[in-house]
C-alpha cells in the first residue's frame, strides 16, 4: 500500500475509527469523520464522494493529534472548538460548558412565555457561560435586550465574541457576577429570568462520563452538597430582580424536580409547568412571580 493510499480520505476515517472505537468512544466512525472534516474543512457530502482525496501530510499529523484528543476523552467539541445550539454555531472552550439539545427546551419555553411583543423587553441570564441561552433567544426576538451574568470573566469573553459573530451584541451586556450579586445597586428590573445552573450533586460527579467529568469545567457542573444550592438561591433572590408577573425557568437535573417543587414558597411563585426533554426527563421549571 503506498503513502497516497495511507492518506486518502476513506483510508484515514477508518484507521481515525479504529482507534477511536478501540478507547471506547461511541460512534467512533461518525466522530472520525468530524475530525477529518474539520482538519480538511470539508463537509460531509464531500467526504463522502471524494474518499480517494489525498491530504498532506501535515494534515495527516494535525489529524492524528485531534484523533489522539478524542482517544483520551476530550469532548469533540472543544477539539474543533464549536457547537450547534438552536440552529446557531457557538464558540466553545473548556471554559464553558458544551451547549446541550436539551437547554434548547428552555429556549423553547422561554420564547412561548415572551410572546411576540412589539415593545423591548429586558431579560436575565445567570450564569450565562457561552452565552448560548440568551443568544438564542436575542436572534429569536429581534427586540429583545439581555444581561449575561457568569462568574468567570473567561466564560464571559468567549460569550461575548459569540455575541459579535451572531450579530447580538448590541443587545447584550455581560457582567461579571456570583449570581446577582453585580446588580444590587443597579435598580434594574427583568420580564424573564433564565438560567442553566451548576445542579449535579457533588457524589454523583464520578458517574458522570468522562468526557464531562474530565474536561467540563466543574464550577459550571456542581456547587456541590446535593446540587440544589444554587437553585435554592435563584428561588430566594430572583423575586427581587423581577417585574410583577415575570417569569424564572431554571433547567434542573434529572432526578431533582420533586426536590424543586418541595423548596418553592408557594407565595411568590406560582408553578407553571416542569417541562420534559425529548427523553421524558422532567428538565425546565417555569415559574411565574405573583
Amino acid at each position: 500500500m503506498d503513502e497516497q493510499e495511507h492518506s486518502s480520505i476513506v483510508r484515514l476515517i477508518a484507521n481515525a475509527a479504529r482507534v477511536l472505537s478501540e478507547a471506547g468512544v461511541p460512534d467512533a466512525r461518525r466522530e472520525a469523520m468530524s475530525l477529518v472534516g474539520h482538519v480538511t474543512k470539508y463537509d460531509r457530502t464531500f467526504l463522502l464522494t471524494h474518499p480517494e482525496t489525498t491530504l498532506r501530510l501535515s494534515d495527516v499529523e494535525y489529524l492524528s493529534e485531534m484523533v489522539e484528543r478524542r482517544a483520551q476523552g476530550e469532548p469533540l467539541q472543544y477539539i474543533t472548538g464549536h457547537q450547534e445550539f438552536y440552529g446557531l454555531d457557538f464558540e466553545v472552550t473548556r471554559d464553558v460548558l458544551i451547549p446541550r439539545p436539551e437547554t434548547e427546551l428552555l429556549v423553547e419555553t422561554a420564547l412561548g412565555l415572551l410572546g411576540q411583543s412589539n415593545e423591548s423587553q429586558l431579560i436575565c441570564d445567570v450564569g450565562t457561560g457561552s452565552g448560548c441561552i440568551a443568544i438564542a433567544l436575542l436572534h429569536e426576538r429581534p427586540l429583545l435586550r439581555a444581561v449575561g451574568l457568569d462568574i468567570s470573566l473567561t466564560a464571559l469573553n468567549i460569550a461575548e465574541r459569540n455575541a459579535q459573530r451572531l450579530a447580538v451584541s448590541e443587545r447584550f451586556s455581560l457582567t461579571v457576577s456570583d449570581g446577582f450579586d453585580a446588580l444590587n445597586s443597579t435598580g434594574l428590573r427583568f420580564k424573564m429570568i433564565v438560567s442553566n445552573p451548576p445542579y449535579v450533586a457533588e457524589d454523583a460527579l464520578l458517574e458522570l462520563q468522562r468526557e464531562v467529568r474530565d474536561f467540563e469545567p466543574h464550577v459550571a457542573l456542581t456547587p456541590g452538597g446535593d446540587g440544589l444550592s444554587i437553585i435554592r438561591r435563584l428561588l430566594a433572590d430572583a423575586p427581587h430582580y423581577l417585574e410583577s408577573g415575570g417569569h424564572l425557568l431554571i433547567e434542573i437535573g434529572f432526578d431533582q424536580h420533586e426536590a424543586v417543587s418541595q423548596v418553592l414558597d408557594r407565595e411568590v411563585w406560582q408553578l407553571l409547568d416542569i417541562y420534559k426533554d425529548l427523553q421524558g426527563i422532567p428538565r425546565t421549571v417555569a415559574l411565574k412571580k405573583r
